[in-house]
């Protein structure tokens, strides 16, 4: 595929073309695992475009850890792949994605030689650490319809789309909550004018 190296413009030129050299951009379709628990990470994403869902399984029960947005890496998948130990995350495409992927023993060496390739991995955990923060806040603070509109709002602004498609079970997964909660609030915010549903797909309004 043609690469548009802006993606990656935070980076030197010179490592730029290093990555590139040695790593592969592959296309995965809307909902391709790219990584599960217990697995060794032998590549570290970049997300070029779409978008990746890293989410932990307690008890069959999913739970949403965050988002992998364009120029964005995982730093659960970092982490794994530098202490060489099993990933606690699962990693789906939450649409149909470009991701270049990073063979890990490259990172050591260049961490060592590109100082700038480090921050992009800073920003990440401090990106992570931030919303992990906010999150804590909407689960003590904040009511259900509340939490439930604004992630809906979220999809939409990374998805680039008012309509999603999206099951009651799934939203549930994300929140930490049951489907029948998700049901029952959905039904509040339709009858509020906020959201229409038809068919398995939520049109925010």
């Amino acid at each position: 595929m043609d690469f548009d190296k802006s993606i990656l413009s935070f980076l030197k030129p010179e490592l730029v073309d290093t990555i590139l050299a040695e790593s592969e951009i592959k296309a995965f379709p809307k909902g391709t695992e790219i990584l599960r628990e217990e697995q060794y990470v032998k590549v570290l994403p970049i997300v070029v475009d779409g978008l990746v869902k890293i989410y932990s399984r307690f008890d069959e029960r999913e739970l949403l850890l965050y988002y992998i947005e364009p120029a964005q890496s995982c730093v659960m998948s970092f982490y794994a792949a530098l202490n060489n130990t099993p990933s606690k995350v699962f990693a789906v495409t939450e649409e149909d994605s470009n991701i270049i992927l990073i063979p890990v023993q490259y990172l050591p060496k260049w961490l060592q030689e590109y100082p700038k390739f480090n921050e992009l991995f800073y920003h990440q955990f401090n990106l992570r650490y931030s919303e992990l923060l906010t999150t804590i806040s909407n689960l003590l603070l904040d009511k259900m319809d509340k939490r439930l509109y604004d992630h809906l709002i979220r999809k939409t602004e990374m998805t680039h789309t008012k309509t999603i498609k999206i099951s009651h079970g799934q939203l549930a997964n994300e929140l930490g909550t049951a489907r029948e909660v998700v049901s029952r609030v959905m039904k509040k915010l339709e009858t509020e004018g906020k959201v229409t549903q038809n068919s398995g797909e939520i049109t925010v309004l």
